[in-house]
């Protein structure tokens, strides 16, 4: 299979979750999970309308399975919990928040909406080179 271009080389995780207690305690409290209906096979209980049409080029987030939107946005505060955020923000938020589940899929969460902390996320593709450091760094937090 050919490797998919345009994934973002700028990438860059805080360098070992060093967020300050304070931060990291209102980013918890402040972030939330939306999904996208490009990144939808299933809807389940995310409330998306009109109905879920996933663009073709897109990574499902739920094509390995249904995923609820509560796990979502579990995954989405368990990367916060171990700093795996960008070092990029876009008004106080990462723009990217990465997470590894139980069964070993590689999440990538991408801020959606800066004034609200609201994200969305896919796992990251096999070919994208930046999956082995997020593997790496999860390991190791």
């Amino acid at each position: 299979m050919k490797k998919r271009k345009g994934f973002n080389p700028k990438r860059r995780i805080v360098a070992g979750g060093a967020l300050a207690p304070d931060r990291l305690d209102w980013l918890l409290v402040q972030v939330t999970y939306t999904g996208n209906p490009e990144h939808k096979k299933y809807p389940g209980d995310y409330g998306l309308s009109p109905p879920a049409n996933p663009r073709p080029g897109k990574t499902l987030c739920d094509a390995r399975g249904a995923l609820s939107k509560s796990d979502a946005e579990a995954l989405l505060k368990s990367g916060i919990g171990k700093g795996m955020v960008s070092v990029q923000e876009r008004s106080g938020w990462p723009q990217n928040v990465w997470a590894v589940s139980d069964t070993g899929v590689v999440f990538e969460a991408q801020l959606e909406n800066r004034e609200e902390g609201r994200y969305h996320g896919y796992p990251m593709p096999e070919d994208d080179d930046f999956r082995s450091e997020v593997i790496r760094e999860w390991g190791g937090r």
